[in-house]
């Protein structure tokens, strides 16, 4: 997982067909969502920051943010997004399985976006890092949480995910992924197909990645498994479902 996010972390961007107007249109949402749930929360908790998609735009909104991730690469571009950006965001690399190991303090929200809880391929890994999360997590604040909805994705193999044509630095680029699952585990490979225009040859990236396809029911009756209250899923707030609950 650390190898894959490591190679991602120079090409993170261009998965979006604008990723400055999803950094901003994620932050709107999420801060929508925590201000209707957790009306005081000022500080937060990333646990899975990436190259800061959320974590910038939330940081932009006022938040207090910290941020961590267990790509030493994407923690430094994160690091270089907010010094362009002038944000106060505190980085450091961490797996969220130790995450109050790691901060050793309690925040008004804490988070994972992005579909980054189903890498941990198992309930038993999932429990612990929720179960560190949790301890992160202030009484009366709450835990933020979206992932694909996997009850609607297709099983099987060779199934391919387009996310399409983009351009970026006077580059063209194909970007897709395919699925192979055993079971309720995928094998995922990303691809970035890279066309410079200028020549009749293109280069093919590839990145390869492992999911546990877990429901958001079963995450969510996790989430209070580890002790969050009224956990809830939202839907149509956010580009995927979002499991919140209280601690």
């Amino acid at each position: 997982m650390t190898d894959f996010y490591d190679q991602l972390a120079p090409f993170y961007h261009i998965i979006y067909g604008d990723w400055e107007a999803a950094i901003s249109l994620q932050a709107a949402q999420l801060s929508q969502i925590i201000r209707s749930h957790w009306s005081e929360a000022h500080t937060l908790l990333d646990v899975s920051c990436g190259i800061g998609t959320q974590t910038l735009g939330l940081a932009a909104q006022g938040y207090r943010v910290t941020a961590s991730d267990l790509s030493v690469q994407e923690i430094d571009r994160a690091q270089q997004e907010a010094k362009a950006r002038h944000l106060d965001i505190r980085f450091s690399v961490c797996d969220m399985r130790t995450a109050y190991d790691r901060h050793q303090a309690q925040f008004d929200v804490v988070l994972s976006c992005d579909n980054s809880i189903p890498h941990l391929l198992s309930d038993a890994e999932i429990l612990t890092a929720l179960g560190q999360m949790y301890r992160c997590t202030r009484p009366g604040g709450g835990c933020l949480l979206t992932i694909r909805d996997y009850d609607k994705e297709p099983r099987g193999t060779g199934i391919v995910k387009p996310y399409g044509i983009r351009e970026a630095a006077g580059k063209r680029y194909l970007v897709f992924q395919v699925w192979d699952f055993v079971d309720e585990v995928y094998d995922l490979s990303l691809y970035f197909v890279e066309d410079d225009q200028q020549s009749d040859r293109a280069t093919t990236t590839v990145m390869r990645s492992r999911y546990y396809a877990v429901s958001p029911t079963h995450l969510m009756q996790l989430m209070a498994q580890v002790g969050y209250r009224s956990v809830t899923r939202l839907d149509d707030q956010f580009f995927q479902p979002v499991l919140i609950g209280t601690r």
